[in-house]
């Protein structure tokens, strides 16, 4: 059953290579020249959040990278290093780092359960977690709770990604570029603005705020 499954998936590339030809004969010789894409999509791993697909963008229009629960932190190189080919070389305008409700890594960070190896990198929700502690603990219904922590858990990431020195450095040699944090509901197909959009770093502290032109 399964190796049946895997050659349809050949079977379904056959089939949308055979249609795509015949809408537009030149549209792999098109892509082939290159990408020059608008938007990185900074999103989450789940299979039922398709980056192009819920925004209705085409292939060679959105640059994505994904993670368990859309997590920035400056200790993965993967990620710096596609936030860096996407800023400094494809000079893209948008970032957009898109969380969704009922995020798996999101509501497995909400309690002391262990998961293996991937407890390590839910740390990082927790300590979000930590930073809203608080107002997270005030909301009596577990639902309102673990959504709201999904929406701070991507505010916090677009935090992250603004203090970056690739990020910052775009900023300080004129590059265009906004950062933003949506939230995604599987339930309606619908994204949410979270407003939290960054277009440089005068919403940062001073302490985050790099002095790029003197380092």
């Amino acid at each position: 059953m399964e190796l049946k499954y895997y050659h349809q998936l050949l079977e379904n590339n056959k089939a949308w290579a055979e249609n795509k030809l015949a809408q537009d004969p030149n549209y792999f010789s098109e892509q082939a020249k290159g990408q020059r894409p608008p938007v990185l999509w900074i999103g989450c791993s789940d299979s039922r959040v398709p980056a192009n697909e819920i925004i209705g963008a085409g292939p060679g229009e959105v640059f994505v990278h994904r993670n368990i629960a859309n997590v920035v932190t400056h200790a993965d190189m993967n990620m710096l290093s596609v936030l860096d080919y996407a800023v400094t070389i494809l000079k893209v305008r948008h970032v957009i780092i898109c969380g969704h409700y009922g995020c798996g890594g999101v509501q497995a960070a909400l309690n002391n359960k262990t998961f293996g190896l991937i407890d390590n990198w839910l740390r990082l929700i927790k300590d979000v977690y930590r930073f809203h502690e608080k107002k997270l603990d005030a909301i009596e219904n577990h639902q309102e709770r673990f959504d709201k922590l999904v929406e701070y858990n991507i505010k916090e990431q677009v935090y992250n990604l603004a203090k970056t020195s690739i990020v910052q450095a775009a900023w300080s040699n004129g590059h265009e570029l906004w950062l933003h944090g949506w939230v995604y509901n599987i339930s309606t197909g619908l994204v949410k603005d979270l407003g939290v959009n960054f277009r440089d770093n005068s919403k940062l502290k001073e302490v985050h705020k790099l002095d790029i032109n003197n380092s």
